[in-house]
């Protein structure tokens, strides 16, 4: 087979069949019948020599080599779209159509709330699909060419990336109504690295950035799999932890358990930047969109001036 056998088409039928494990939605999402779809990622195969699907009575499985297959798929697919894209810019086309945003998981859900209507408004030809993950599941996606841009707390490795610092977000400590940290004086981050502290599991940026913070050692504290399992964590007695302001609840608990405060001067925070590949031809326009997560950067936060420098403390 050559190059000129394959179709751009045929390629997006692959990738919908692999993400979707399902040749029926595949087609519904590919706009086409579940018999056309199926004709043609079966031609693909014998053009290839190479069964990309393992196909059972529940669901489709991807075979070794369809794996490699589709990754690369995903990379020329993305390559294409950035060839029309390329053509719009070209004519002075602002930022429009559709754009794969995420967010890390810590910030998403706190933050696309309180900003999303403004986006809409002043974005309003933008068609926005909202995602979240951790920091290097959205990384492997901006470099595959399954996500357009992302919101990242720094630093990350930047390799092949564009970044546009947007805000520095401040921690707060979250403990129990009645233990010690509730009362008395600013807490120190340092004070923080005993046997209470509460963590994200490893491989979340804010476990790591929490640890750094308070100065602990390794396997310090107790984990959970969110932050709203380790609120919950906190309200029940088990200890503290450090959560993002956005992340805070505005006001005093109302259940009584627990009690949010604010560090002193010079107290420990994270810096949210958006990210996105330096190769992409809309990066004006998505330089243009950091501008505007700049310029609206909650009341919790101290935002970046354009150009990246960060704000004083």
């Amino acid at each position: 087979m050559n190059v000129a056998g394959l179709s751009l088409r045929d390629l997006e039928y692959v990738v919908a069949v692999a993400e979707e494990s399902h040749f029926g939605r595949a087609a519904e999402r590919c706009n086409v019948s579940q018999p056309t779809l199926s004709v043609q990622v079966r031609k693909l195969e014998e053009a290839l020599g190479l069964a990309l699907f393992e196909r059972t009575n529940r669901r489709v499985l991807l075979t070794p080599g369809g794996q490699a297959v589709v990754r690369q798929a995903r990379v020329v697919l993305a390559e294409a779209h950035r060839l029309l894209m390329l053509a719009r810019e070209g004519h002075g086309t602002p930022l429009t159509g559709r754009l794969q945003l995420a967010a890390i998981q810590t910030l998403g859900p706190y933050y696309f709330p309180q900003v999303l209507r403004r986006l809409r408004q002043d974005f309003p030809q933008l068609a926005l699909a909202l995602s979240e993950g951790r920091t290097a599941e959205i990384l492997d996606g901006l470099r595959e060419g399954r996500l357009d841009a992302a919101l990242v707390s720094l630093p990350i490795p930047e390799a092949g990336l564009a970044v546009a610092p947007l805000f520095r977000e401040p921690f707060l400590i979250a403990c129990p109504a009645d233990h010690a940290f509730a009362t008395g004086g600013a807490p120190r981050a340092a004070d923080l690295a005993g046997p209470d502290l509460l963590l994200l599991d490893e491989g979340n940026c804010l476990r790591d950035q929490a640890v750094a913070a308070c100065g602990a050692g390794p396997g310090v504290g107790r984990h959970a799999t969110s932050l709203e399992t380790l609120r919950s964590m906190v309200a029940a007695g088990a200890g503290y932890t450090l959560l993002p302001a956005l992340a805070a609840p505005h006001g005093p608990d109302p259940t009584g358990l627990t009690v949010c405060r604010r560090f002193g001067d010079g107290g420990p925070d994270r810096v949210i930047a958006l990210v996105w590949r330096a190769s992409d031809p809309r990066g004006e326009g998505l330089a243009s969109l950091a501008d505007f997560f700049r310029e609206h950067a909650p009341d919790a936060t101290l935002p970046c001036v354009k150009g990246g420098d960060m704000p004083a403390r």
